[in-house]
């Protein structure tokens, strides 16, 4: 997944992990933790989870590196299955993480687990930025021409018009900031380029988002299909619901999958940026494998760098109550 670039001088950074987040924890976030350490000797790691496994972590470090990792000992984890407001008990390791963030003892939050109790503990420790009704969840798709930014992609399976206006928002920002596209164009996915198509959310929100200032240059340019998300040619944001998103998502990840990799020099998404809360909170895949953790880390980091969250939060001031 495309991030952005660091800063010329070294900024260190503090990343609180959820040792059990994902299918494969805590092995598989050990293993991400470790690499992603080995790659940015500037990253911190505040290790969530059972004492036994953060410190697997910290006695596999060279003794020398080994004070860039601190835990924060906690044992509940949240299946699957389990409903998303398990998330918000005090045992929890997503829970413990999302305070860390919030009482300033990390910069950011990475997990693989289940993506509603991530955002409900989110929500409910970080709390969302004034009139964002529901935090979108973004993946960067690398489109043959060019990153496309796709969200929401899970944070939210809710499809209503001012939700989607949301998204808009959010994403033309994202693509701005973090892409570094000068006038990002934004479409609404649907089943067709023409007005009208697509169910009754679609054809409400296509002429809202026509007449919704989206800041700076970025233009809304109308209808798009699922083949515009993996092409880049009409959009450089595509905006649907999470539901829509998410299942689109895996659809391109498995069409990867069969054609041996996305387009060359370009890696694929491995974890999405949760936006509209106050903090930087990147989600990983539930299948995630360490290089996918490892990451999602390389992601959160270089988004607090940048300050790009509340860069996004100043770029939107003026235009959020759209959503309210």
């Amino acid at each position: 997944m495309p991030v952005p670039g660091r800063p010329a001088e070294p900024v260190a950074v503090r990343i609180a992990v959820d040792l059990l987040g994902g299918d494969g924890a805590p092995a598989v976030v050990v293993d991400g933790a470790l690499r992603a350490l080995a790659a940015d000797p500037d990253l911190r790691l505040l290790l969530v989870g059972p004492g036994e496994v953060a410190d697997e972590v910290i006695r596999a470090l060279p003794r020398a590196d080994r004070d860039r990792a601190s835990v924060r000992p906690l044992r509940g984890a949240v299946s699957m299955a389990d409903p998303p407001y398990r998330g918000v008990r005090s045992d929890t390791t997503v829970r413990g993480a999302a305070l860390a963030v919030a009482e300033g003892a990390a910069d950011a939050l990475v997990s693989a687990g289940a993506t509603g109790a991530i955002v409900t503990a989110a929500v409910l420790s970080l709390s969302r930025w004034p009139g964002i009704r529901r935090p979108a969840l973004l993946a960067t798709i690398p489109a043959i021409a060019g990153p496309v930014a796709l969200l929401d992609v899970g944070g939210s399976v809710e499809a209503r018009p001012i939700t989607l206006a949301g998204h808009a928002l959010l994403g033309a920002a994202y693509a701005s900031i973090v892409h570094a596209v000068p006038r990002p164009r934004v479409g609404l996915l649907s089943i067709g380029h023409e007005p009208g198509k697509g169910d009754r959310a679609r054809r409400t929100t296509d002429p809202m988002l026509a007449d919704l200032k989206l800041g700076g240059d970025a233009h809304y340019v109308g209808l798009v299909e699922g083949y515009d998300v993996s092409s880049g040619e009409r959009a450089d944001v595509v905006v649907t619901d999470g539901f829509t998103g998410n299942i689109l998502l895996k659809g391109i990840e498995g069409a990867y999958a069969m054609a041996g990799g996305p387009p060359p020099g370009r890696a694929a998404p491995r974890a999405a940026a949760l936006l509209g809360v106050h903090g930087t909170v990147v989600i990983c895949h539930g299948g995630a494998t360490p290089d996918d953790l490892a990451s999602g880390l390389a992601l959160a980091a270089n988004l607090h760098r940048n300050h790009t969250i509340p860069r996004i939060a100043t770029a939107l001031a003026d235009l959020i109550e759209v959503t309210t």
